[in-house]
Formats: structure tokens, C-alpha cells, sequence
């Protein structure tokens, strides 16, 4: 296996952390009404989302599944964030898709119903994202 792909888990958490700060900078934005600065940070928390997939993508290509090595009450902690985490990543992709389609379109007064359900979910998954990363490689990391 090449060196790079033991990166690669450190990489995705950056990768997802830095996703939520420009969601949650991008939602900032546009509460102050600054349609712009909202524009540029969504769509960099897009790109970054893309990236953070292929790089996840090619990790487990390559290392398959890592076991959680956590015990006692964490283990089912860790397994529902896990859960929840991995149905929502699954859900999140047309939501994002279509939100970014309804503001590409113009279609403000849709676009804005549906990012009040995507926003949410997206930082979840994001923040989540991060939060298993820190259990499975670093608070309880593997042999």
C-alpha cells in the first residue's frame, strides 16, 4: 500500500472540518445578507465535500475497513454517531445537489426552503465526519 493512503484519514478530517466552517461561515453570511461572500463559501464547501469523497473514496478502495477498538459504553456511541453519519452522508447528496441547483437557477424562494433542511444535515455529517475520525484514529486508534 503506498504511503499516502495512511494519510489519507487525517487529510479527510481536515477536509470535513474545514467543509462545516464554510457552511457555517457561508450561513453567517447570508443572515447579514452579504449574497456574495455566502456564494464563494458554499461553493468552496462543495469543492472541498467533493474532494474530502474522492480522497475518503480512494482510502477505503485501498485500506478497506477499520475496526473500532473502543469498549464498554463508547461502543455504542460511537456506533450510532457511525449510524446516523452514514445514512445522512447517503441522504445529504441529492439534497446538496438540488439545493445547489435551485440557486444556480435562481429560484431564491425554493432554494432557501430546501437549504433549511440541507444545512443542518450537511453540518451533521461534516461535524460527525470529524468526530469519528478523532475516535477511531485518535482517541481509540488501531494496532
Amino acid at each position: 500500500m503506498a504511503d499516502y493512503i495512511s494519510y489519507l484519514p487525517h487529510l479527510n478530517a481536515c477536509l470535513n472540518g474545514t467543509s462545516a466552517v464554510l457552511l457555517f461561515t457561508g450561513y453567517t453570511f447570508i443572515r447579514s445578507r452579504n449574497v456574495i461572500a455566502h456564494r464563494a463559501c458554499q461553493i468552496a464547501a462543495l469543492v472541498i465535500s467533493l474532494l474530502f469523497l474522492a480522497s475518503y473514496l480512494t482510502y477505503h478502495y485501498n485500506h478497506g475497513a477499520t475496526r473500532f477498538q473502543g469498549t464498554g459504553l463508547v461502543r455504542p456511541i460511537y456506533f450510532t454517531i457511525l449510524t446516523t453519519h452514514t445514512i445522512l452522508a447517503m441522504v445529504i447528496v441529492p439534497l446538496v445537489i438540488l439545493t445547489f441547483y435551485r440557486a444556480f437557477r435562481g429560484d431564491f424562494l425554493r432554494h432557501r426552503r430546501i437549504a433549511r433542511i440541507t444545512l443542518p444535515l450537511w453540518l451533521y455529517v461534516s461535524v460527525t465526519g470529524v468526530i469519528i475520525y478523532l475516535m477511531l484514529y485518535q482517541i481509540y486508534p488501531h494496532g
